[in-house]
């Protein structure tokens, strides 16, 4: 995680200061339950409160600590120590580390969840301007980035629309599923913790309880979590790569807002480059690996090893800060794109009607002809408009075979453009809403 690409609120969830917070509050709140069952004195209990609460735990302080220790939980139960004195000595009664650490991570990744729906509702919204606002402007539909038949650029943005809803819907349940808490002791078994304590923790912090935990909560959970953000990137360079195809000199449909004062390269002072979707195309990629460390961090070692640590500490900060940033970036790319509807036009003629011969099939086919027939027909006066020899129409009219089963007027009108978007409403409908 670098400046560059972090965001201040989703960085600050990552920040040291958050972590030791979370942790004293983990710590406070299971003492307040052991108070109620008379494991911990209730004096002592406030007493952790009133010292704690406001405290600023010291980062350095911690590091000089651990430093001796080799132990990060130990260390920052030590700077407690220090700051509330000899009440703490009833603090972390009966936990264990994973109990402060795997219910703060699952805190912070669902603090980064919510701020990640809400980059997610700005694309969504950005989509749903864009692709009403083109809803029925026309341009060419590509398969293997060959012209195929017409479709609206609206379309474009509502394929997109719709990924991202499924996206949202995605990442509504991986948040649910990783929200949960465990204060189970070591190796999971409440011998020296009571299970209600836990469950005042989950209450407290907005956590389901962890049905059952090992010494750690179970990593499949982080798994999902983790895999969803990556399908939630490789969403965002679908959309990149198609604004960086249509930004093409050749294809100039849309391209990226080119803000005044701005440089496109440092050599060439004519250039407009997409760096923006560029850039979204390669944090997407670091997105992405952080899923098989986390599908790999399943696997530990009977009830608890740390192999996962350390991968964590890295995919957490860095899978959610580059994600937070990529899509507040798309949403902001999407808002500001340029559209050049004469352009989607130019490129629709380019190829002479091309774009209309599954139209003229299908009329030869209704006509009498075998699908096979009508195909090599068609594809005979295709050819030669490949080659610049000529206009698709004109060449279906003078073709004897095809002139025998269609009238010039019957072939013109299967040129018609508007065929291609008469069901963009039903589309429109089953994507936003009838509203």
């Amino acid at each position: 995680m670098i400046p560059r690409y972090s965001r201040k609120e989703m960085a600050q969830i990552w920040a040291p200061e958050t972590r030791y917070k979370i942790w004293f509050e983990i710590e406070a709140h299971a003492a307040d339950r052991m108070a109620e069952l008379g494991i911990v004195p209730r004096d002592a209990a406030k007493t952790i409160w009133e010292k704690g609460r406001n405290a600023e735990f010291n980062a350095a302080r911690i590091d000089e600590i651990e430093s001796v220790t080799k132990h990060d939980v130990i260390a920052f139960l030590t700077h407690l120590a220090e700051i509330v004195g000899p009440e703490a000595r009833f603090v972390h009664q009966g936990m264990t580390s994973s109990d402060v650490l795997d219910t703060c991570l699952n805190i912070q990744l669902t603090r980064a969840a919510d701020l990640l729906l809400k980059d997610i509702d700005e694309v969504l919204a950005a989509l749903k301007r864009r692709a009403f606002e083109h809803k029925l402007t026309p341009c060419i539909g590509r398969s293997h980035g060959i012209h195929a038949e017409p479709v609206t650029f609206g379309l474009k943005l509502a394929y997109a629309h719709a990924e991202f809803q499924r996206a949202r819907e995605r990442l509504v349940f991986a948040r649910k599923d990783i929200a949960t808490c465990a204060i189970s002791g070591a190796v999971g078994t409440f011998a020296n913790i009571d299970p209600s304590v836990e469950v005042h923790v989950a209450e407290k912090l907005g956590l389901a309880v962890e049905p059952i935990s090992t010494q750690v909560i179970p990593r499949d959970r982080h798994a999902m979590f983790f895999a969803v953000l990556g399908v939630i990137a490789s969403s965002i360079e679908r959309l990149a790569t198609e604004i960086r195809h249509l930004q093409r000199t050749e294809v100039l449909e849309a391209e990226e807002y080119f803000s005044p004062g701005q440089k496109g390269s440092s050599a060439m002072p004519h250039k407009r480059n997409p760096v923006l979707t560029e850039n979204l195309t390669g944090l997407a990629r670091l997105v992405r690996s952080a899923v098989t460390p986390a599908m790999e961090n399943v696997a530990l070692w009977h009830e608890r090893d740390i192999s996962h640590s350390s991968v964590e500490r890295g995919i957490g900060p860095d899978a959610t800060v580059h994600l937070d940033f990529a899509l507040k970036r798309l949403a902001g790319v999407i808002d500001k794109l340029l559209v050049y509807p004469e352009n989607m036009q130019r490129n629709l003629d380019r190829l002479g009607g091309l774009v209309h011969s599954q139209r003229v099939l299908l009329a030869l086919t209704q006509k009498g002809m075998s699908r096979e027939d009508s195909y090599a027909a068609v594809q005979r006066n295709a050819m030669p408009v490949w080659r610049g020899e000529g206009q698709f129409l004109e060449l279906l009219k003078a073709d004897k075979e095809i002139a025998a089963h269609l009238s010039a007027q019957e072939l013109e009108s299967l040129f018609d453009l508007g065929y291609h978007t008469k069901h963009v409403d039903t589309i429109f409908a089953r994507v936003f809403g009838h509203a």
